[in-house]
């Protein structure tokens, strides 16, 4: 564990501009929250059985708001470390466009309702993951893991790996192996997928202090790190298939997507970007991890609607 480090200054000053839909919009990373809501929708679209179109829609529709309020409290408490951050400095609280009390209020009014809706709308133990995944980001990730610790992805990636199993007890009520194992998933993507991106904004990392893996253990371990996980990835990945949850679609699916993912982890662990090559091995990787999760959970889907 390192120690934790020293803000970089005071909480930023008092808004001067007032702020708009948008900017609390772009508290809830819509991005980010884009992957979390379709890995969401696609855990309830593949789990046994069947669920409203109104309460599935309402149970996807928590999923989003329990993201964004988490969005907005990692915003507001790292509104100093984001005024730092080359990446993150456009944000709204860094740009002063609101007040930082009104980012955690928003926050915490968008938690709030969304744990109170899946719980009285959908159902209770999908409440309480929901509540829990918030809790995860909020807090273990956002306030104890990242300033404290390189683990922090490793570890922190839990957070974002409970919307597939958030979606698939909306529908049946409880939890088996196969959410279990869509968690792993995306628990084990996270690490080469926040690294590969971690390689190339490293000196924003290291200017504000935060003790991301690059940045404390150095690029060789962390590059050598993505291969072990890229390479464990494609074992878990194969798993769901393995016990029999999933059909062929998905089987073969995993088995292309995850050797693709490998295969670009090698030039990221080994440095073999040509001189010429337009986009940085790491660069290509990240771009891919996207692509990779919205196709495997795609696939997911598929095998479901097709073989049932």
């Amino acid at each position: 564990m390192t120690q934790a480090p020293t803000p970089l200054a005071a909480a930023p000053a008092a808004a001067t501009m007032p702020a708009e839909w948008r900017d609390f919009y772009a508290l809830t990373k819509p991005r980010v929250m884009s992957l979390v809501v379709f890995t969401g929708l696609c855990g309830l679209l593949a789990a046994p059985g069947s669920i409203h179109p109104i309460i599935g829609f309402t149970a996807v529709l928590c999923i989003a708001l329990g993201a964004g309020g988490a969005a907005a409290l990692n915003q507001w408490w790292e509104a100093d470390l984001d005024a730092g951050m080359k990446r993150t400095a456009q944000r709204p609280l860094p740009l002063k466009k609101m007040r930082r009390e009104d980012a955690r209020d928003f926050g915490l009014l968008l938690s709030g309702a969304s744990i109170m809706v899946m719980g009285l709308a959908v159902h209770w133990l999908a409440a309480i993951i929901l509540a829990i995944s918030i809790f995860y980001y909020a807090v273990v990730y956002t306030i104890w893991l990242k300033p404290r610790t390189p683990q922090n992805i490793v570890i922190g990636g839990g957070a974002g790996a409970f919307p597939p199993l958030i979606g698939w007890v909306a529908v049946t009520g409880d939890i088996t192996a196969m959410p279990l194992l869509l968690f792993a998933i995306i628990f084990v993507w996270t690490p080469p997928h926040f690294w590969a991106l971690a390689l190339f904004v490293q000196t924003d990392y290291a200017r504000v202090g935060i003790p991301m893996m690059p940045v404390v253990a150095g690029e060789k371990s962390t590059r050598r790190q993505i291969l072990a996980y890229s390479v464990l990835l494609l074992a878990v990945s194969l798993l769901p298939w393995a016990i029999g949850g999933t059909g062929a679609i998905y089987g073969v699916s995993a088995l292309v997507l995850s050797a693709l993912f490998l295969a670009l982890s090698l030039p990221v662990a080994f440095r073999m970007a040509a001189p010429d090559d337009a986009m940085k091995p790491e660069k290509r990787l990240f771009a891919w991890s996207v692509i990779y999760l919205f196709a495997l959970f795609t696939a997911l889907v598929a095998d479901r609607m097709i073989l049932t």
